[in-house]
């Protein structure tokens, strides 16, 4: 959500805050020490014996695509633009806190618009009532990747999302919800399977989202969740899969690519919130400035259809 105000009679520039798809970096702290067979170990752990331990920091920086709303004067006319960075279509919501000295009748109208990938979009043009009017325009924004509007196009349907001829057990799948709770997990399906299988895409699409340096793991939700490795791809039929838990600097997608169903995309991991190796699967959309997931059905041997069900094994063809 931002909020930006513009006072024209001032000549300030617009004031943005966004609070999503902004750059940060955030440090790691990594232990080395020899194992019981002389091996290297490396975790974010300290060890609990008396262990000589080599200690590191490791700063990670992501660089996230950016969705602003900016105000330009242009002559008598205030110009409300939305910028939109990402690889996918944006829906932003605007609501005026107070306008003056513009033309505008509806001021408590809540506007929605969704903005293509990558572009600049004007959203209002709003004229000075007068040289002297002292126009003012204070409002705030949401935004949320994704056309709200999209339908899910079933029929070209889900390859699993490893390796043909390889099997995993599924461990949680809708409708258990051990952890799988909220509205943009619930039909996720996750997927036992060692740290460093192939993981490939489940679909053709565009790759919209990458986190890549994370290493570390731990079952506390809102301290170990922002450190899961992901894979976000956008679809042709508008909805996403959202692919998580994978392995420290294995990602080989970058936003922007264009990937085909069964491509390499990472190694599998335990990152984030997470009790053990496996991927973390979820088709997803935009359900109007909220993400929430969808069922999805795998495809089996020939025309036969997998339902994922906890306990069953998956193949993938």
């Amino acid at each position: 959500m931002g909020r930006s105000v513009f006072n024209a009679t001032l000549l300030i520039p617009a004031l943005i805050l966004a609070l999503v798809g902004a750059d940060y970096s955030h440090a790691q702290t990594m232990y080395k020490y020899r194992g019981e067979n002389g091996e290297w170990v490396y975790t974010d752990r300290e060890p609990i014996e008396d262990k000589k331990a080599e200690v590191r920091q490791l700063v990670t920086t992501y660089v996230q695509p950016e969705f602003s709303v900016t105000q330009n004067i242009l002559g008598q006319t205030i110009e409300i633009i939305a910028h939109n960075e990402f690889y996918a279509p944006v829906e932003v919501r605007l609501e005026f806190i107070e306008i003056k000295g513009v033309e505008y009748p509806h001021p408590d109208e809540v506007l929605r618009w969704v903005v293509d990938p990558r572009s600049d979009q004007l959203l209002l043009n709003l004229d000075f009532l007068g040289a002297n009017s002292g126009p003012f325009v204070d409002f705030m924004f949401e935004y949320m990747p994704g056309d709200p509007t999209a339908k899910h196009d079933k029929s070209d349907g889900y390859r699993a999302p490893f390796s043909v001829g390889m099997g995993f057990p599924i461990t949680q799948a809708y409708p258990d919800s051990v952890t799988h709770q909220s509205l943009d997990s619930i039909f996720a399906v996750d997927i036992a399977m060692p740290v460093g299988t192939d993981v490939v895409a489940a679909r053709d699409g565009v790759v919209v989202e990458v986190a890549a340096d994370n290493y570390r793991s731990g079952l506390d939700r809102v301290r170990d969740g922002p450190a899961a490795n992901i894979v976000r791809i956008l679809h042709d039929d508008g909805t996403f899969a959202l692919y998580a838990h994978l392995n420290w600097n294995t990602i080989r997608v970058k936003p922007g690519d264009r990937v085909r169903a069964g491509q390499y995309i990472a190694d599998s991991g335990n990152t984030g919130f997470s009790s053990g190796p496996h991927l973390h699967f979820s088709l997803q959309r935009n359900g109007g400035l909220q993400i929430e997931s969808l069922p999805v059905v795998f495809k089996g041997l020939s025309t036969t259809n997998v339902v994922p069900a906890s306990g069953n094994a998956l193949t993938a063809y």
